[in-house]
């Protein structure tokens, strides 16, 4: 703990002029979680006793996986010339599929900390969020982190920087989060740069909810940043976008942990405790006022984020139902991107179909669901929005394959991306034929220093929301790195794929894919299927097709019973005479037969795990 490190201001006593409102934005593993906690021990918000790494990051799978999920917001006491400062960090994700917790973040901020990891420079995601920071017309502090590393060169990346924001090399800051070595000077440049909030204390109440998060005990917590006006505690508030009107139970600050208070004042960071338990009644975005005095113009909120990836998720026990729609209702309050509808499937039942930023947002909430909820889950294999046109010109909007129009379809268009890879020179021309293999179309090539290169490529959405990224890091060595954002809609030569048991198309199993890719596809899960589904009285046909036109087959050979068991000797006609009893009884069976797909056969094929079971 610094002897700088005073004992915190009265939240309601704090003018503005002594609030610094900022976050941090970097890569993911930049080492901001590490910087944050040198924060709170050097501030002394958090004893040493007290302290352990990742302090903010309170989900279990966050510090597993060593990612920020969620943004969290602390206050921190800071002396500076002569005065006392109350700071309010926010600590954002790094991961491109948080970006909208991040601009969320941003909004409630006056300035950010640009962090950049001293060993690996500038990276896609550094400069999505430097963009994020510039449009909120944010005052940035450019810091390179982990100096103490062998392989760090500040000087190189600090001149990078320098010539990517506009200034000069030692202006940016040099500062180790894991030895603490410049986290003081960190704190003062924020003090002396970052402009304090700007409010109007007499005007009506104006609170702007930027988070909130369920607690089982005590409701919705919600989160918000101050702009004019006041609240304390006991007085009526209502939500300006359901008009819904609720009693300020507790109001306070997070430092970090919550700290009730007399209430909270312009440009103030803090939590309120209202006591409501349905979780829909907690918008993001929403403006909170006095109830008795209201303003009359709602704060700008936040645009909504679109969904990028469509899965459905469907409970394994069908009667898990119910508890997954609570699930995903809490969920969706500590989550305001996750986006959800129910839907069924013949073969799955009942379940949801969920809208996702991403593919690792995609697994954080399925990993989510299992773990807080102990919910056992199916998700089917992810896809995007296509619109399809028919011949009839009739436009549908289809996110699960099972939507795709029978009749014919005249085209059909599917969402592109910007795609922006930062990665070292020696590997461009191994990712630019990656790109090509997935229909990209190159827009543009910088180089931002001499051994570092940006490719910026026009790519389906489909085409890299798969295994992409796995590609990409197994060719570069795990040195590149990778941001998109949405860039519209193109036509292309797409065909749902069904897979038939028996003739009968099995739902959960189609896929929309490029006519080039059909085949592939076709053949990789006709394969899948006959290694994993049992053996029946009869053979079973596997067929891939489109349309009515069939592409790949396999077939699952039948079980045969010994019948001639119980004939020992005698004439050869008898023995005919069973067998041709049998293939009779056969033949029955396999006009009459279904074929039960086991649910083992139904995960495993979705997720690819069929290794070992013939």
């Amino acid at each position: 703990m610094s002897p700088r490190a005073l004992k915190p201001l009265e939240p309601s006593a704090t003018p503005p002029a002594q609030i610094r409102n900022f976050c941090i934005i970097a890569h993911i593993d930049h080492g901001k979680s590490t910087l944050a906690d040198r924060m709170l021990q050097i501030t002394g918000v958090v004893a040493d006793r007290d302290m352990r790494a990742q302090y903010l990051d309170r989900m279990d799978i966050e510090r597993e996986r060593g990612i920020t999920i969620k943004s969290q917001a602390v206050r921190m006491p800071w002396a500076a010339s002569g005065e006392t400062f109350a700071l309010n960090m926010i600590d954002t994700p790094g991961h491109v599929d948080f970006t909208y917790e991040v601009s969320r973040s941003l909004a409630a901020c006056e300035g950010a900390i640009l962090l950049v990891d001293a060993a690996q420079g500038i990276e896609a995601q550094t400069l999505a969020n430097l963009y994020l920071a510039l449009e909120n017309d944010l005052q940035i502090i450019p810091v390179l982190n982990k100096i103490d590393l062998p392989a760090a060169d500040p000087d190189k990346y600090a001149a990078e920087l320098a010539g990517l924001i506009g200034g000069k090399p030692e202006d940016v800051l040099r500062v180790s989060g894991k030895t603490g070595m410049g986290v003081e000077a960190l704190l003062d440049r924020i003090v002396e740069q970052i402009p304090a909030p700007v409010g109007q204390a007499d005007a009506p109440a104006r609170a702007m909810i930027f988070d909130s998060v369920y607690d089982a005990y005590r409701g919705v917590v919600t989160y918000v940043r101050m702009v004019d006006g006041a609240l304390s505690p006991r007085e009526r508030i209502q939500m300006m976008s359901t008009t819904a009107t609720h009693e300020l139970l507790e109001i306070g600050v997070s430092s970090p942990e919550p700290v009730p208070t007399k209430g909270l004042g312009v440009g103030e960071v803090g939590y309120l405790i209202t006591g409501v338990k349905d979780v829909r009644q907690s918008k993001v975005g929403d403006t909170i006022t006095n109830h008795r005095k209201p303003a009359s113009e709602a704060l700008a909120g936040y645009t909504d984020p679109k969904p990028m990836v469509f899965s459905g998720i469907y409970p394994i026990d069908g009667s898990d139902y119910a508890e997954l729609r609570e699930a995903l209702d809490k969920l969706k309050l500590s989550d305001a991107s996750l986006q959800y509808e129910p839907e069924t499937s013949v073969a799955l039942g009942f379940g949801f179909r969920c809208g996702f930023l991403g593919l690792l947002h995609l697994e954080i909430i399925t990993e989510r669901l299992s773990r807080e909820f102990g919910l056992d889950l199916i998700t089917t294999a992810p896809s995007v929005t296509y619109e399809v046109t028919t011949d009839t010109g009739e436009t549908v909007s289809v996110t699960n394959p099972s939507e795709y129009p029978d009749g014919r379809v005249a085209e059909v268009s599917e969402p592109i991306v910007k795609v922006g890879i930062l990665l070292p020179k020696d590997y461009v021309g191994t990712v630019m034929e990656l790109c090509q293999s997935r229909r990209g179309t190159l827009l543009g090539m910088d180089y931002l220093s001499e051994d570092r290169v940006e490719l910026r490529y026009n790519m389906p959405l489909g085409e890299i929301v798969f295994d992409f990224f796995d590609h990409l890091k197994s060719r570069t060595q795990g040195y590149a790195s990778l941001d998109y954002e949405p860039a519209g809609q193109q036509t292309a030569d797409l065909v749902k794929v069904d897979i038939l048991l028996q003739g009968e198309k099995v739902d959960a199993f189609s896929s929309i894919v490029h006519r080039e890719k059909a085949y592939s596809y076709g053949t990789m899960m006709t394969e899948r299927l006959r290694k994993l589904i049992p053996r029946q009285q009869f053979e079973v046909p596997i067929q891939a097709a489109i349309g009515a036109r069939i592409i790949a087959r396999e077939n699952i050979r039948a079980i045969r019973k010994d019948v001639l068991a119980k004939c020992y000797g005698g004439d050869i006609t008898r023995k005919r005479k069973l067998l041709e009893k049998q293939k009779e009884g056969k033949k029955r069976m396999k006009m009459v037969g279904r074929v039960e797909v086991p649910q083992e056969a139904f995960i495993a094929a979705l997720s690819g795990d069929v290794e070992g079971k013939k």
